[in-house]
């Protein structure tokens, strides 16, 4: 498919970099000569220096051929801009970053009258993903699937827990809880288990049930299920003021540090209800005088990596108890954080290149017999969870599980059917208007029957 980026920082570099591994033709668009080179140098991609508005570099860039134009430069109102050029001279689908809580009322409607097949707000999706994270600390990272009705909750096996030396063959007896294990982090080795597998502490685990049946689950392996009470957020920026709505709206209580003076003000008109210190959030004294030992959660919104880092590490050692999300852009520091135990790790830029990844797919397969309705990167980035909606399928439908010929490390995890939530066996079928998830550690999955062998 030919794609056309506008907009190469951060997320457009991994949106680039997402694409590019699904294989397809890509030409990226930015007013930076750098940028330009260092991503041309990187990927192998068409790049263009200019603005992604002008008729011209777009025509350059392929427009008239081009099947989806996504721009995610700094500016909103330039990235509007380039996708209703994009549509009048190519005819293509169109992708645009809106961040501005401006425009957050009005997206449907500027996404209506500018024929957007999509809109992204990677600072929203991050403080949606850290808002669910904080009402159920216990678990490291959360993904919804059938619009909130399936989760899959991922978390660490303590020490000493009943989960210890579990065969996974008798959970079901020795939980009696409606989870299924999906996928399995141990010593760096992803897994996707049968039922002879045995559970180790320390082990990170992947389940995949219903809301109410999860946290069941958590409360039969004696493990704490209840929401934070309050929160500390370190930097007031764009994900900072979404995240602190939603836990506002919810009940949770919210300080938020912010050094800068214009910002602080601006946070203390919009958020009243939340409590908003103007300060250096990296200033330790001043972290302990606003009550971080008694704190339930701290977020780390910084725009360093290592800032986010070190002070998470520093919470820690002075509330071991506490929930710990911390936001990170490089995923290159993902395996030293990890062997940190820090907690939660959020990447907004990762979650904007998933939507996109799903749409894409979405669209190379609108005439085949399901469409992805959901995509995540699961593990560590080693797996994906895929929920496909089923059509007329004669290959997949009506068989059961046990007589389907799946490639290898594919685990079909669950079946929503109407109002029932399924979690599948060997005799479990498949049947038309299911939507069912995938997990596997396979890539570029755009239909169900990808998943045959």
């Amino acid at each position: 498919m030919r794609i056309i980026v506008a907009g190469c920082g951060k997320v457009g570099e991994t949106i680039v970099k997402n694409l590019v591994k699904e294989g397809h033709d890509i030409a990226v668009i930015d007013t930076n000569p750098n940028v330009i080179s260092s991503i041309t140098d990187t990927y192998d991609v068409m790049g263009l220096v200019g603005n992604g508005a002008s008729y011209s570099t777009l025509k350059e860039a392929g427009i008239e051929d081009a099947q989806l134009m996504i721009a995610v430069t700094n500016s909103d109102e330039l990235n509007l801009l380039c996708c209703l050029f994009a549509k009048k001279a190519g005819d293509c689908s169109t992708i645009a970053r809106v961040r501005n809580p401006l425009y957050n009322s009005e997206i449907g409607y500027i996404r209506d009258e500018l024929g957007l097949s999509m809109t992204i707000n990677p600072e929203r999706a991050a403080a949606n993903e850290i808002s669910r994270i904080l009402r159920f600390p216990s678990a490291i990272k959360i993904d919804t699937f059938s619009r909130g009705r399936v989760e899959m909750l991922q978390f660490e096996i303590p020490d000493g827990s009943i989960l210890d030396n579990l065969q996974l063959s008798d959970l079901s007896s020795k939980v009696k809880a409606e989870v299924l294990v999906c996928a399995v982090i141990r010593g760096g080795d992803v897994v996707i288990p049968n039922g002879s597998f045995v559970l180790k502490s320390g082990d990170t685990v992947s389940i995949i049930a219903a809301p109410s049946h999860a946290k069941n689950f958590f409360q039969k392996i004696g493990v704490e299920t209840h929401r934070v009470r309050d929160t500390m957020i370190i930097g007031g920026g764009t994900i900072a003021y979404y995240l602190a709505k939603q836990l506002l709206a919810s009940g949770i209580k919210v300080k938020i540090i912010e050094r800068d003076m214009a910002r602080s003000e601006y946070l203390s008109e919009e958020l009243p209800k939340a409590t908003v210190i103007c300060g250096d959030g990296t200033d330790q004294e001043l972290l302990l005088s606003e009550g971080l030992e008694n704190c339930d959660s701290l977020v780390t919104l910084t725009g360093i990596d290592e800032e986010n880092i070190f002070l998470s590490l520093f919470a820690k050692q002075h509330n071991s108890a506490m929930k710990i999300v911390t936001k990170t852009n490089r995923l290159s520091v993902d395996n030293i954080i990890d062997r940190l135990h820090l907690g939660s790790l959020i990447h907004p830029k990762n979650l904007t290149a998933e939507m996109i990844t799903r749409y894409v797919r979405a669209m190379q397969n609108a005439s085949g017999s399901s469409n992805v309705e959901s995509l995540y990167n699961i593990v560590e980035n080693k797996a994906e969870a895929l929920e496909f909606r089923i059509h007329e399928e004669p290959k997949i439908t009506g068989i059961p599980l046990a007589d389907l010929s799946t490639k290898d490390n594919v685990l079909i995890a669950c079946i929503i059917r109407g109002n029932d939530i399924i979690l599948p066996n060997g005799q479990t079928t498949i049947e038309d208007g299911d939507s069912v998830i995938i997990v596997t550690t396979h890539r570029g999955f755009g239909d169900i029957k990808d998943i045959l062998a």
